[in-house]
């Protein structure tokens, strides 16, 4: 106990065990909703979802027990939402590369970022990109989820006349998804932390009934992870075409995470006074190590979750709740065949949540301005009719550069965004 309290800062912290242990399992059930989207959002990519599940859970494992040693910060990781709609719809599905090529660009982003970390050029690179664009990027992304989860719940179906409509609001499947989406936010509005997760549970319970899925149990074996294990096609990725993938990859993690370090450490007090984070560089490290880690197992990229605040809201201040966290990722190993029975639009709502919460980050574009406005309502608009998040994030970056130019404000623009904007040209008109 003395050496936990050591090692952890407990009582500088001005928390204890009990409070850590019940902050990461707030975490864990806040965030668990994922133990079920991601294994069925990756096998419509061709790869065994028994398989995914197990990374997933591996990589959650490793990622919030490597934060908590390491950075000592009550931050949990797991998969990304956006980050695994881009791996699956983007790279897989839009762009035709398998699932193995799309592994090997989550490892060589991972490695590029473990590398940014090490030698501190992180810092430059967040901070020399507009912080219009960032906000424009979370919220594009967004859009992003909502599509898919309309999708995902036929709550809008294809038409050959206007390009999508209104799906068929008698069929149960699709006021089911519904259902499960005005659930999450009563429970969430009770602050109920467990919301989503109670949601799917639900919506899964009466599709069990209904008879759209079969029960198996609840706890078992794991499944195993042979099928993902070490399968990244290493020889596909090197490619000019992969460049602006790992390059999305990466800028996607980066902001991620950044922004869910600073609002978490922030909510737990534990910002100093300068604005900078604790234990920068182990928080990066355990991030990056994670995202290589996972893909090693099968998993898209893992990064820092914002759910993190619901544990700090319940007490937790220091990087043992991450370590709870793990365990209970750990734990859910043995929960394969209650993620395999749920069915998709039981998802829906989750995702349809998650992209309303990622939205709120247009609260902070300077809307008045038009060179900051602009750019970010490129985002919001291509990355959902593009069905690309790589293709929104360039079309931004291409729009920002053109405007700054063209306004003659070029002292807003610097060397990173040119970088940046030259290579999503290239990849628009060369690839």
């Amino acid at each position: 106990m003395k050496f936990l309290d050591r090692y952890f800062e407990l009582t500088a912290r001005q928390t204890n065990i009990k409070k850590e242990l019940i902050a990461g399992l707030t975490t864990f059930m806040a965030m668990s909703y994922i133990l079920f989207v991601n294994p069925t959002m990756l096998a419509q990519t061709g790869m065994d979802q028994g398989a995914v599940f197990v990374a997933t859970c591996l990589a959650a494992a490793f990622g919030s027990i490597a934060m908590g040693m390491l950075a000592n910060l009550p931050v949990a990781l797991a998969p990304g939402m956006g980050l695994n709609a881009f791996f699956t719809y983007v790279i897989v599905l839009e762009q035709g590369h398998s699932w193995q090529t799309a592994l090997a660009a989550v490892f060589c982003s991972g490695v590029l970022f473990l590398l940014l970390s090490i030698f501190k050029i992180r810092e430059w690179i967040i901070q020399s990109i507009p912080f219009a664009l960032k906000m424009g990027i979370a919220a594009g992304i967004g859009m992003f989820l909502a599509l898919i989860a309309l999708k995902t719940a036929n709550i809008i179906v294809a038409s050959p006349a206007t390009l999508v409509t209104l799906g068929d609001l008698h069929d149960p499947k699709v006021l089911l998804a519904i259902a499960g989406f005005f659930l999450i936010f009563a429970l969430a509005h009770r602050k109920q932390h467990a919301a989503v997760f109670i949601s799917i549970l639900v919506i899964t319970a009466i599709a069990w009934w209904r008879g759209d899925t079969t029960f198996n149990g609840v706890v078992s074996m794991p499944p195993s992870l042979a099928p993902t294990f070490l399968q990244l096609d290493f020889a596909s990725v090197l490619q000019w075409a992969m460049v602006p993938v790992i390059l999305s990859l990466l800028f996607l993690d980066l902001f991620d995470t950044s922004g869910t370090l600073v609002a978490v450490s922030q909510r737990a007090g534990l910002l100093k006074a300068n604005g900078e984070i604790p234990h920068l560089k182990g928080a990066l490290l355990a991030d990056s190590s994670a995202t290589i880690a996972g893909a090693l197992v099968g998993t898209s990229t893992t990064t820092s979750y914002v759910e993190s605040t619901a544990g700090v809201a319940a007490g937790g201040r220091s990087g043992l709740t991450a370590v709870v966290v793990g365990l209970a990722f750990f734990a859910a190993l043995w929960l394969s065949p209650l993620a395999a029975m749920v069915p998709a639009y039981a998802t829906a709502g989750a995702l349809l949540y998650v992209a309303t919460l990622m939205l709120s980050s247009l609260q902070h574009v300077e809307w008045n301005d038009l060179i900051e406005s602009v750019p970010v309502v490129v985002v919001l608009v291509m990355m959902p009719l593009t069905f690309s998040i790589a293709d929104g994030i360039g079309m931004g970056f291409i729009t920002y550069a053109v405007l700054c130019l063209v306004t003659g404000r070029l002292s807003k623009t610097t060397l990173s965004v040119w970088i940046l904007t030259a290579v999503f040209a290239a990849k628009f008109f060369f690839a």
